[in-house]
């Protein structure tokens, strides 16, 4: 494809991450893959339904009625539209299945996600890799496009109070459509995530430019909100910027040093690598967004359960226990890990089943000084 604006070169050799293969996530597939883009990581965790055929040109019904994974729909769909597509589809969830290593060798990540929660993860990876991303959200005829970029516009920070109170909220995609479809209503349509998938790209395209930014020959949405309503035919920007530098959601992580291990190796293989590294009798690593439960409690006769999952896990393994099925969290007493140091008394579990994803980097504590380490030795 020819275009006087955009470098193909630029774009065929820069990395894209899309996190979220919904409708909005289709158009975007669609238009990176139409621009030439060779470089593409998908993520998300669902799975194909009917109530996706209508607005996602990338699915089919034999996906849905095969219940087969989006990404990896999304993924043999792109390749057959350019077959020198280097396509890596992670089916997992953002908030705690992408390791940071992946958003560092990413030039822009562009969110197609239905929530505050996913956004709110998507931004606190990017802040700490120092990467832009691109928000885009629709509901029927309504839709909107944001940039957030290290330095200059922060989600969480634009979100205020309220915001952080409706993170609690994370209703599933799939979990919006039937409640709009069971209402009688479409939870939204191919127009709008055509318009604003064809605007996230854009946006993206922009960024892998940044000379021409710089020049003067683009100008970014960063710190606006492109605005698009169809019913009435109304476009509007306005002003969307904020950046507390008391924030601790944008703090960058910086420097990372590689270390030679997996999630494969064993906690005590990461310590003892940790302790040659910087020489060092105190250490300890963090778990960056979970914890790990070793187990629950009953607090009315003391019962000990053993659970030996990370902290997201727990809840579906409750559900899963014959005798505690149904209890309230508050009857529960969760016993948990997010330091992990020389007592920790599992070592031989390995850093996959504390639920640290592949090529993570860590925040390392050495005698009281923190640095971090990135898990270099991946596929």
């Amino acid at each position: 494809m020819r275009s006087d604006l955009f470098s193909q070169e630029r774009i065929r050799n820069a990395r894209f991450m899309v996190v979220g293969c919904g409708a909005l996530g289709n158009e975007v597939l669609k238009n990176l893959a139409l621009f030439g883009a060779e470089h593409i990581v998908l993520v998300d965790f669902d799975e194909v339904e009917a109530g996706n055929l209508s607005r996602s040109v990338l699915f089919t019904r034999q996906d849905a009625e095969s219940h087969r994974r989006k990404v990896q729909v999304a993924a043999r769909r792109l390749t057959e539209m350019n077959p020198r597509m280097e396509v890596v589809p992670m089916d997992g969830d953002i908030a705690y299945d992408v390791g940071l290593g992946w958003i560092r060798r990413t030039d822009v990540v562009i969110g197609c996600v239905d929530s505050r929660w996913a956004r709110y993860c998507i931004n606190r990876l990017c802040m700490r890799a120092g990467v832009p991303w691109v928000d885009g959200g629709i509901s029927q005829l309504e839709g909107t496009v944001r940039v957030f970029a290290p330095g200059e516009n922060c989600y969480a920070c634009n979100l205020g109070p309220e915001g952080l109170d409706d993170l609690k909220r994370r209703m599933p995609c799939s979990g919006i459509i039937r409640q709009q479809e069971a209402a009688g209503h479409a939870p939204t349509t191919p127009v709008i995530a055509s318009i604003v998938g064809a605007i996230q790209v854009q946006e993206a395209l922009k960024i892998v430019h940044r000379q021409e930014m710089e020049d003067g020959k683009f100008t970014s949405l960063c710190g606006s909100m492109f605005y698009y309503e169809g019913q009435h035919l109304t476009i509007r920007l306005t002003s969307f910027k904020a950046y507390d530098e008391d924030c601790c959601v944008h703090d960058t992580w910086s420097p990372i040093i590689p270390v030679k291990l997996s999630v494969q190796n064993r906690v005590q293989e990461m310590l003892e690598a940790l302790r040659q590294l910087y020489h060092a009798s105190r250490i300890s690593f963090t778990l960056p967004d979970d914890c790990f439960v070793d187990f629950v409690t009953e607090k009315k006769d003391d019962r000990i359960f053993p659970v030996m999952k990370p902290g997201r896990e727990v809840a579906e393994w409750i559900e899963s226990n014959d005798v505690l099925r149904g209890s309230r969290y508050t009857d529960l007493y969760q016993h948990e890990y997010r330091t992990i140091e020389a007592d920790f008394p599992y070592p031989e579990l390995t850093l996959a089943q504390l639920g640290i994803p592949s090529w993570s980097v860590l925040p390392v504590s050495v005698d009281g000084e923190e640095f971090y380490v990135e898990l270099e030795n991946e596929r």
